[in-house]
């Protein structure tokens, strides 16, 4: 290396930000001066800064307690917990070939510090001393609870095995980490590398002007003439919902199921039927019949048998609902010569179905939901639920320009909590929508450390003539992520590890699922559905048409969701050593759940982020799980009001401050007075005869 890169990169280690106090507004993330070169040192340095609070904790010749053990393990591992916080974040958010490297290099080091401290002896020796002795420490629940958490992950992860066999463990989960990594880079380069330029208009009619216009920009940006189409969501939906030119819908349509299933260097079927076969293994060397098995344990439905239940029986209730609604679908597509319904025809036959049964136009609804009235609109409803201000600030670092920044207050001018919004795709940002932390909520040293709370989302950028203007979907999907944010930005739990959403899988969903209710409603849509030009309140005939479209093919959207649920079941609920091929798995699946023809150059597991990469495998299921609870809940506040304080507060305290401090079923039925009745789900659906 030439002296003076050295020189440089010397110093800029030195400076590095990662490793110092962040002399930051509310100790946010110095993002302006965090450079690629400052991570994998930082990651090494605040890893053996771990491995140094861990030796404290085993080398600690007093009698192990609950303080000096468990506590001390809840609050170690500060410095690494929010540089991977940050980097991780960033690597889903801004990511390029360079941190994509890193990611490659940390995430085995990660992984073997975890088993560093989940098969240390010495530590787990500790750690069952003071489970064993609890009676002594007149624990309260949330302790109780993080005591449980800490023994039954060792044992849950590997402390009771033999030194073999936690070498077999240790090679699995750096193989884990590594496949999975590089499943979510593969999906995200063809995603990337696909692009569609349209050089003549005649072949965009039916498409919206807002979605030209777009692609129009988009193309102008890559230097090019015409209308440039990606797979991103907000160029990708409306061309299937809208477009006329049938192959053009087939060919975003075939782009868009071919990620990781085409013959390049991004293929993921491989590492889809690895990454099964190791989770299998894994859970066959701790004891588990199946990954499910093992998962399921920690979770509210507690075994497979419940899942695949739960699952097949909304099968049933929604089966022939589903198959009505396709044949009506069917019928509208012979008008127009189509035979044979596929994949492709869906959105744009269920869009001219929504217009005939409810003369509702997605289109004519946009102008009525312009990103910051909508934003306004969730914070309207924070408010007026649970007295919270947002507050915009410029005084905060962020990791691109679009990124908005807001200061959380309540009523009393106390500090709640630091909020990202990341609103808008780019080419180093994975799909979909997610809310994130930057930094957990705790309690320590009389402090109540607030956390730092973002939602990402992949929304339609302003255009040269027109702001962001949103579909309904997505109004719905905002406050989806923000409920998740209130989960984060209320906590109000002593240890870090059981804060906000550190939650069982199948109870997250609940504080995102039911603020989506809200955005149904008569007077939330009043507060900031507006024209963006007129300023003219949404039409009341508008909001009944939202209304009835809630249901609107129920029945094939729960079809759909439990397909989804039923893979999922499927790859990690037996053993998947003798399936020869993805497509086969699949098949056999979704016969029962679909009514369109196979697609053969199609597969959803290889882009399946939620269950492979993500932290749903074993837990799908959960997304229907949790409307079961949130229609129950919802149902509470529509016969209280649906801003009334009292059932808000009731709400807060024992769902979104708790976190993972009790049982959710517990902390469900101190809000609830009583456990969810899935009727509440099958009547909202229309599903309950």
């Amino acid at each position: 290396m030439p002296l003076k890169k050295f020189a440089n990169n010397y110093l800029s280690l030195k400076m590095n930000p990662l490793l110092k106090e962040f002399n930051t507004k509310r100790q946010t993330a110095p993002f302006l001066k965090i450079k690629e070169i400052h991570f994998e040192e930082a990651f090494k340095i605040a890893i053996n800064e771990a491995k140094k609070e861990i030796l404290e904790i085993t080398e600690n010749t007093d009698t192990p307690t609950f303080k000096n053990t468990i506590e001390a393990l809840a609050f170690s591992g500060e410095k690494l917990d929010r540089i991977s916080a940050i980097f991780f974040n960033l690597n889903s958010t801004e990511t390029n070939d360079k941190l994509q490297e890193i990611a490659q290099n940390i995430s085995p080091l990660l992984s073997e510090f975890s088993n560093d401290i989940i098969l240390n002896p010495s530590l787990f020796k500790k750690v069952k001393s003071a489970f064993e002795n609890q009676e002594e420490y007149n624990l309260n629940t949330e302790q109780k609870t993080l005591l449980e958490k800490y023994y039954k992950n060792f044992v849950r992860n590997g402390a009771n095995l033999s030194e073999i066999d936690k070498n077999k463990l240790r090679k699995i989960d750096k193989k884990l980490a590594k496949l999975k990594l590089d499943f979510s880079q593969n999906v995200l380069k063809d995603t990337n590398d696909f692009e569609l330029l349209i050089t003549e208009e005649n072949e965009l009619k039916g498409l919206p002007d807002s979605a030209k216009d777009a692609a129009k920009l988009r193309a102008k940006q890559k230097e090019k003439n015409g209308w440039l189409f990606t797979l991103d969501y907000p160029s990708y939906i409306p061309v299937m919902a809208y477009a006329d030119n049938r192959e053009l819908r087939k060919k975003m349509a075939l782009a868009f199921g071919k990620r990781g299933f085409q013959k390049n260097k991004n293929n993921n079927e491989k590492i889809v039927k690895e990454i099964a076969g190791l989770r299998h293994k894994r859970a066959n060397l701790l004891g588990y019949k199946t990954h499910a098995d093992f998962v399921l344990e920690e979770r509210m439905a507690e075994k497979p048998e419940t899942v695949n239940n739960f699952l097949n029986k909304l099968l049933i209730k929604a089966k022939p609902t589903a198959k009505k609604e396709f044949e009506k679908l069917e019928n509208i597509a012979k008008k127009d010569g189509i035979e044979t319904l596929q994949k492709w025809d869906i959105s744009y036959y269920s869009e001219k179905l929504k217009q005939q049964e409810l003369q509702l136009d997605e289109e004519l609804l946009k102008p009525y939901f312009k990103l910051e009235n909508v934003l306004n609109g969730v914070f309207t409803v924070a408010n007026k639920l649970y007295g919270l201000h947002f507050k915009e600030t410029k005084e905060i670092d962020t990791y691109h320009k679009d990124v908005k920044t807001y200061e959380v207050t309540d009523d009393f001018d106390n500090f709640i909590a630091i909020f990202y919004a990341d609103f808008f795709p780019r080419k180093g940002k994975r799909q979909g929508a997610w809310m994130t932390s930057y930094k957990n909520q705790w309690k320590k040293d009389g402090e109540n450390s607030r956390p730092h709370i973002s939602i990402v989302c992949n929304f339609t950028k302003p255009t040269e003539t027109k702001p962001s203007l949103l579909t309904f979907n997505e109004v719905t999907t905002l406050f989806h992520e923000f409920g998740h944010a209130l989960h984060g930005m209320l906590a109000n739990t002593t240890y870090p590890n059981l804060s906000g959403t550190n939650v069982y899988w199948d109870f997250v969903e609940l504080p995102s699922q039911i603020l989506e209710n809200w955005a149904y409603e008569k007077e939330t849509l009043e507060l900031f559905a507006k024209h963006y030009e007129t300023g003219e309140i949404i039409p009341m005939e508008f909001i009944k048409k939202i209304k009835k479209a809630s249901n609107f093919l129920e029945g094939l959207a729960t079809l759909r969701q439990v397909s989804f649920g039923l893979l999922d079941m499927e790859w990690h609920g037996k053993n998947p050593e003798n399936y020869q091929s993805i497509k086969e798995v699949e098949n056999a699946i979704f016969k029962n759940t679909n009514f369109y023809p196979n697609i053969p150059e199609n597969a959803m597991s290889t882009s399946f982020s939620h269950i492979f990469p993500g932290g749903y495998s074993s837990g799908y299921y959960s997304y229907k799980w949790a409307e079961v609870l949130d229609a129950d809940a919802f149902a509470y506040f529509k016969e209280n009001g649906i801003f009334n304080r009292k059932i808000a507060s009731k709400f807060k305290e024992h769902i979104l401050s708790k976190g993972g401090t009790e049982k959710p079923m517990v902390l469900y039925k101190k809000f609830r007075g009583k456990e969810p009745n899935e009727d509440a789900l099958l009547k909202r659906a229309g599903l309950l005869k």
